[in-house]
């Protein structure tokens, strides 16, 4: 068997891996990029791209519903799932297939397969035929597989009934009844949106909040819209999913909460608990690589693993599991197999967001891990409901949280939004991390009038006691 032998391979075509081959590509080197499904990975396939089409479908069908106020009547919508579907597929294969491209028009080559270490620079690549090729690294292989999902006792998925995120962005219909196992990002991200195309929908988490880990004054913005709407949701906290039953095409999902068992039955059941490192059937043992105690590969601010000639990016690697990390991640390994001398990973603050209704999106330090930490800091808050602009579009839930250092001249510790448009208002504040920035330098800063942003302003000024349109704290 012959070996094809490259200056490096990346192993997964997700945002971590084919951004790594397309900055190899573009850096002069003979990248190779296998992946074993398909081009562009979860996040472009059936996770971030999909959803966020479906989020943004659904809300235009509750904005029908409630535009009367604004002397506007739609009447009841009239939804076509199926249609709907088809529209999303568009936009996945136009983004999937300019991946391909754009890997092939920066110089490199690509391969659908499996793939397998057989020794620290080189790969046996199975392809969907069944034929096995050898292939070989000079410089370096970045491994970007990414995760999968995890599998609770009892809820084994089938495709059909008992389904995952890959299947429920791809749902043909909205079901009368959807249980969801997970009140985290993906179960109440599609949650909501099969809420309002009509779903009855019912979360089961085991934590004492939905959404674990965000703030619970954020949460609690979130929670008045799903489960106090038109079509209010159920949410069963510090419960636990025991089993699930399906016949003839409904599941029985049986729930210990508050002390008792209850039985919910339903048409679809989410399985959305969360995501284990696509580590294993690598053969990364036969390069010696080192995997941590849940399997993610060690890393250093190089992203080299322990094995000089082996790199890792993205999810596979631990949290949080970021496309927009694993795309920065794949340039800095690039840079770092072209032989940049200051490429590295040295982020001030990664953000981050969530597309709930509202959204909620963060950088930075949030309040509860800065009281945890023991941090002295100022807050300032900012409130939707008080912006002309929040008002004009209709969307005044929510605020926008600013943390700065109480010990440090109120530099910037962390930002945290929910309402409108927060995924695209916190990158102003991730600016302002990396730069170091000062309370002071975003509250000077001119903001365009009348938008969203100005709230950023406003909290800042705010966390100074220098807010205009809102009451400032007293001072002590």
């Amino acid at each position: 068997m012959a070996t094809e032998t490259y200056d490096a391979i990346v192993i997964g075509a997700g945002p971590g891996g084919y951004v790594a081959a397309i900055r190899l590509g573009q850096l002069g080197l003979n990248v190779l990029c296998i992946d074993k499904e398909h081009w562009g990975g979860v996040c472009l396939n059936w996770g971030c791209i999909p959803s966020k089409a479906l989020i943004a479908a659904s809300g235009l069908v509750h904005k029908a519903k409630h535009a009367s106020h604004m002397g506007i009547d739609f009447g009841e919508p009239k939804v076509d799932v199926a249609k709907m579907q088809e529209w999303k597929d568009g936009i996945v294969n136009k983004l999937t297939s300019g991946v391909a491209g754009l890997v092939k028009g920066n110089g490199g080559s690509l391969l659908l397969g499996t793939a397998q270490f057989t020794s620290k620079d080189t790969l046996e690549v199975t392809t969907p035929e069944g034929e096995k090729k050898t292939v070989k690294a000079t410089k370096g292989i970045i491994v970007a597989t990414g995760t999968n999902v995890i599998e609770i006792p009892g809820f084994k998925p089938d495709g059909d009934v008992v389904i995952t995120a890959r299947e429920a962005v791809s749902l043909k219909e909205a079901p009368a009844r959807m249980v969801i196992i997970g009140g985290g990002v993906i179960g109440m991200e599609l949650g909501m949106v099969y809420q309002k195309l009509g779903t009855k929908v019912t979360v089961v988490e085991m934590m004492d909040q939905l959404l674990p880990g965000t703030d619970k004054d954020v949460v609690r913005v979130v929670e008045k819209r799903f489960l106090k709407s038109d079509n209010p949701a159920t949410s069963l906290t510090k419960a636990k999913a025991l089993s699930c039953e399906v016949k003839g095409g409904v599941a029985t999902v049986t729930v210990e909460h508050e002390g008792q068992q209850k039985k919910i039955e339903a048409e679809k059941v989410l399985v959305a608990v969360g995501f284990r490192p696509n580590s294993k059937n690598l053969g990364l043992e036969k390069a010696g690589v080192k995997l941590d105690d849940r399997g993610h590969i060690k890393v250093d601010e190089f992203l080299r693993t322990n094995v000089p000639s082996i790199y890792a990016i993205g999810d596979v690697t631990g949290g949080p599991y970021l496309a927009h990390k694993a795309s920065k991640e794949g340039e800095i390994a690039a840079e770092v197999i072209a032989g940049h001398k200051g490429a590295k990973m040295d982020i001030v603050a990664m953000p981050a967001a969530i597309f709930t209704d509202p959204e909620i999106a963060s950088v930075g330090l949030t309040e509860t891990q800065a009281k945890k930490d023991g941090r002295k800091f100022n807050v300032g808050k900012f409130p939707f409901a008080a912006s002309g602009r929040a008002m004009a579009v209709n969307e005044t839930d929510g605020f926008i949280k600013v943390l700065t250092d109480a010990e440090n001249d109120d530099k910037v510790l962390g930002v945290t939004i929910v309402g409108h448009e927060a995924s695209d208002l916190i990158s102003e504040s991730a600016l302002a991390m990396e730069m170091h920035a000062f309370a002071e330098d975003v509250a000077l800063t001119v903001h365009p009038h009348p938008t969203l942003g100005e709230g950023v302003m406003e909290a800042f000024k705010h966390a100074l006691g220098e807010a205009v349109h809102v009451m400032n704290k007293k001072k002590k």
